[in-house]
């Protein structure tokens, strides 16, 4: 994949002294849904894809669209990766909670999914969700309550979908 060179607008932050433009890691990602935000790095461009770009020199964690993220750490392969991840993530999760959930012989509901086994226990007023992966040594409990079957359903795959971005 080539990298891409984007051009950067001198808005925003970009233009404010004090602000570095380059050796920023990204966090963590997160989808919106739709585009809900504003970048907070060039402080004009609407995003969707949020991006949590952190720097050991600048006190705030930046909430910036993928253009923005791959100029601050200058590999826009990288974050159009992220995008795209989260894209696909995103075309995924639509069809979540139309997928056809086994029965455990405890009575719970489980499935496999992404190297992931999930397990949700209905606990009388509230469900719970259980995500394992004995590969990466994780076995966690959701540590909310969740009034209903689909709620903790997609609680569960947000989960799952910030351990494949780690």
């Amino acid at each position: 994949m080539k990298e891409e060179k984007y051009f950067i607008n001198k808005f925003g932050k970009w233009s404010q002294p004090g602000v570095p433009h380059k050796g920023w890691k990204c966090i963590d990602i997160q989808d919106l849904g739709e585009p809900l935000e504003i970048c907070e790095m060039c402080e004009k461009n609407e995003i969707r894809y949020v991006h949590y770009m952190k720097h050991q020199d600048y006190p705030d964690i930046l909430a910036v669209g993928c253009v923005c993220a791959g100029n601050m750490e200058e590999n826009t392969i990288i974050a159009k990766k992220r995008d795209d991840f989260m894209k696909s993530r995103s075309n995924k999760k639509k069809k979540w909670l139309d997928k056809k959930w086994k029965l455990s012989k405890k009575g719970n509901l489980y499935i496999e999914s992404d190297g992931f086994i999930i397990i949700l226990k209905n606990n009388g007023s509230y469900w719970s969700a259980n995500i394992k992966n004995e590969f990466k040594n994780i076995n966690v409990w959701s540590k909310r309550k969740y009034s209903t079957k689909n709620e903790v359903k997609l609680a569960a795959f947000d989960h799952i979908t910030k351990l494949l971005f780690e």
